[in-house]
């Protein structure tokens, strides 16, 4: 099994890279750590800036406030 796993529902990411370095040695797997300093995660601030549904979901919401605004005059 894996020897470090995340506590947020990524077990199954743990297992798969476990399974895929199975034959590499221990130098080879360090340089692909995917727990190690070059993290996958982003900052939800850049995640809202960059992801198309962030800005979808920001445009959306700027329509309905103008159609709301429109139709009931607040």
């Amino acid at each position: 099994m894996a020897r470090k796993r995340e506590a947020c529902g990524r077990c199954s990411m743990s297992v798969a890279v476990e399974a895929a370095q199975s034959q590499q040695s221990d130098r080879d797997r360090a340089d692909r750590d995917p727990y190690g300093e070059a993290r996958i995660e982003v900052e939800e601030s850049a995640l809202r800036r960059l992801s198309p549904d962030g800005w979808l979901s920001r445009l959306s919401t700027r329509v309905s406030e103008r159609v709301r605004r429109l139709t009931w005059g607040n």
